[in-house]
C-alpha cells in the first residue's frame, strides 16, 4: 500500500540524522533527537506526544557542543542519553545528563556524566543494553569495540575490555542482543561479525555485503535483520546464518535504517536514500523444524508491504518505535524534519 504521511511533524532548525525512544519515560511517549550542522550551535531536543496524540511538543531544547552522528537514550533513566559528535576534524563520544529541573530553567545545560576516550578511530555508534538496568555501555570505532563499565554516579567511565575486529573494511555500526547481555553483533562493508563481551572474541560471522543497518527481533531469540543497500533487507536465524530466512525488497534505493517492533511480531520499519518509510509484516516460524532446505524455499514472500510513508522531501535516517505505545513510530529526514505517524489503523485491517 503506498501513501503519504498523515503523522504529525515536528521541524528542527538545522540537518539531522538521528533519533531515539526515551524507553525510560513510563509516563509519555517521548523521543530524543539532535541536530547536525558543522558551522552552528547544535540542539538535543526532547519531544513529547501530548496526551490527545495530535500535536508534538518540545520538552526540552538543549546546546550541544558538536555535530551529532549518533545518539541513543539510556534505557533505564529518562534524563541519561550518549551522543557520538564530530569536531570537523575529530570523532568522540559522551554520556549525557538533562538537569532535574529543566523545565523551569531558562537556558538549561547539558551535563556531561562521562566522556568516551578509548577510541583512536572513528567512532560509529555506542550501544546500550535494551532489556534493563545494566552498568555496561559497548562503543564501535572503524576498528575496534570496546566494552565500558559507567557508573553515573560518580561520572566516570572506565575501558574494561578492547578488542581490534581484524576486519579488512572498516566497521560502521551494531545492535546488542536484547536476550543475551553478553552477545553484540557489528557490521561492517562485508559482513556481519558476532562478538561474546565476556571474553571479547568473535563467536560468529555472516557474509553480506554492503549493510547499513542491523536489529535484533526482541520477542524471538536468535532473530535479527539487516539493512543493505542494493539487496534490500534480510531477516536470519542465528542457528543458520548460511542464509537468510526471509528476504524483503527493500527501497528504490538505498535500505538506510531498520528497527524491529518492540511488541508485535514480525513488525518492521525501514527508511532510506529515497525519502520513504516502509512498514513490513514479516512473521516468521522460530521452530526446531526449520531447516535449511526449508529456508531456501520460502525467502521470497507474498508481498509484505504493509504500507509506504512517502511524504519526506529528503533521506530517512532515523527510526524509533515508542516503547511505551509500540503502534507509534517516530521518523526523521536529513533536512531535520521529524514526523510520528500511529498504525493503530493498519493493524485493525491485519
Amino acid at each position: 500500500m503506498q501513501g503519504g504521511s498523515s503523522g504529525i511533524g515536528y521541524g528542527l532548525k538545522y540537518q539531522a540524522r538521528c533519533i531515539s525512544d526515551v524507553k525510560a519515560d513510563t509516563d509519555h511517549t517521548s523521543f530524543i533527537t539532535g541536530t547536525l550542522s558543522l558551522r552552528e550551535e547544535n540542539e538535543v531536543h526532547l519531544i513529547r506526544l501530548s496526551s490527545a496524540g495530535n500535536e508534538l511538543i518540545c520538552e526540552g531544547l538543549f546546546s550541544h557542543p558538536h555535530e551529532i552522528w549518533d545518539l541513543s537514550s539510556c534505557p533505564f533513566d529518562q534524563r541519561i542519553f550518549s551522543t557520538v559528535f564530530s569536531t570537523g576534524e575529530s570523532y568522540g563520544a559522551a554520556v549525557w545528563q538533562i538537569p532535574e529541573l529543566y523545565g523551569q530553567l531558562n537556558s538549561p545545560q547539558l551535563e556531561k556524566i562521562a566522556s568516551l576516550d578509548g577510541h583512536t578511530g572513528k567512532i560509529n555508534c555506542v550501544l546500550w543494553w535494551p532489556s534493563g538496568r545494566n552498568d555496561k555501555l559497548v562503543s564501535i570505532d572503524d576498528a575496534n569495540i570496546c566494552l565500558w563499565s559507567l557508573d553515573c554516579s560518580r561520572k566516570a567511565a572506565q575501558v574494561l575490555s578492547k578488542e581490534t575486529s581484524g576486519m579488512l573494511h572498516y566497521q560502521s555500526g551494531g545492535a546488542w542482543d536484547p536476550h543475551d547481555v553478553n552477545a553484540v553483533a557489528a557490521t561492517c562493508e562485508s559482513s556481519i561479525q558476532f562478538w561474546d563481551l565476556r571474553t571479547m572474541k568473535k563467536t560468529n560471522s555472516i557474509e553480506c555485503s554492503h549493510v547499513r543497518n542491523v536489529d535484533y527481533d526482541t520477542k524471538k531469540q536468535h532473530i535479527f535483520v539487516t539493512a543493505e543497500d542494493e539487496t534490500g533487507i534480510h531477516l536470519w536465524d542465528l542457528r543458520m546464518p548460511k542464509l537468510p530466512i526471509k528476504e524483503l525488497p527493500g527501497h528504490s534505493h538505498w535500505t538506510w535504517a531498520v528497527t524491529c517492533n518492540p511488541e508485535y511480531d514480525g513488525l518492521l520499519l525501514t527508511g532510506g536514500t529515497d525519502s520513504t518509510v516502509n512498514l513490513w509484516l514479516a512473521s516468521i516460524s522460530t521452530g526446531d523444524e526449520l531447516t535449511n532446505e526449508s529456508v531456501e524455499s520460502r525467502t521470497l514472500q507474498v508481498d509484505p508491504l504493509i504500507n509506504s510513508y512517502s511524504d519526506y522531501e529528503d533521506s530517512v535516517y532515523g527510526l524509533a518505535w515508542s516503547s511505551r505505545e509500540p503502534w507509534i513510530f517516530a521518523s526523521l529526514s536529513y533536512d531535520g524534519r521529524v514526523v510520528v505517524e500511529s498504525i493503530k489503523p493498519l493493524l485493525s485491517r491485519k
